[in-house]
């Protein structure tokens, strides 16, 4: 299987924008496991500026662009040298690759990232993309890492996308809210109704929401590609998600 995981700054950072180690290293644990069985995987890696947040000792995710950027290119280093780590540790080579959207919107450029991808992966490394923080604008911007993912999923040929987050996965309503909401376990069709149970935005860290992976559903269903919602504080649910059994919510792609 060519899995594509996108993991949330609330799956890999606390509250305070420092590394969840545990986690971090329990993620790292399962996803080399399952490159070890024999799946192709591609992680979408959210955190660089949460994570810059804690390492800087700033309050709270800066709302203006060039602290933004500071903090992402800080947040980075410190991201990929804890994944390198690592995934060292299992005997697996990760590489970084990051891209705006002006990569994906350019042929020739989105080219190169697709031919880059699939060599790493026919060389057995691990690709883990973000986006580049650092450089990007309103104008270059992809937004968030669940379209990102959505789209490496498509531009990666992959047969399912993985969304780790903070929440079980799509409910009738906002859990938090409703003691009668309940788990959507499947949706075979995105209409109004199901963008109308997106709601808000997500952690103060990071930048999705609900909405956001609503949105990743129906660019990766049009593909004829799956994906699922879980979540990402029990990294062994992907094991559950490669065998084929239920878990979160899952997207059905058109085919």
């Amino acid at each position: 299987m060519r899995l594509v995981i996108k993991v949330g700054t609330s799956t890999l950072a606390h509250g305070s924008g420092k590394l969840n180690i545990r986690r971090v290293e329990w993620l790292c644990r399962v996803i080399s496991d399952l490159k070890n069985a024999g799946n192709e995987i591609i992680l979408v890696s959210s955190g660089a500026i949460g994570m810059g947040v804690g390492k800087l000792n700033l309050a709270c995710r800066p709302s203006d662009m060039p602290t933004k950027q500071a903090a992402a290119a800080v947040g980075q280093c410190e991201l990929m040298y804890t994944y390198d780590r690592l995934f060292s540790e299992y005997n697996h080579t990760v590489a970084q690759i990051l891209i705006t959207g002006d990569d994906i919107e350019n042929g020739l450029r989105r080219t190169h990232f697709v031919n880059t991808l699939e060599r790493l992966l026919e060389l057995g490394a691990l690709p883990i993309i973000n986006e580049n923080d650092t450089v990007a604008t309103a104008e270059i911007a992809v937004g968030d890492n669940d379209t990102l993912a959505a789209i490496v999923a498509v531009n990666s040929g992959a047969d399912l996308l993985v969304l780790l987050t903070d929440i079980d996965g799509l409910y009738s309503a906002d859990p938090k809210k409703d003691k009668a909401a309940r788990l959507i376990p499947q949706v075979d069709e995105i209409d109004d109704k199901i963008r109308s149970l997106a709601g808000g935005a997500g952690s103060s860290l990071g930048t999705g929401g609900m909405a956001t992976k609503i949105h990743a559903a129906e660019i990766c269903t049009a593909s004829g590609i799956d994906m699922i919602i879980a979540r990402g504080d029990n990294p062994d649910v992907l094991y559950d998600i490669c065998e084929g059994k239920d878990a979160g919510t899952r997207f059905i792609g058109k085919r």
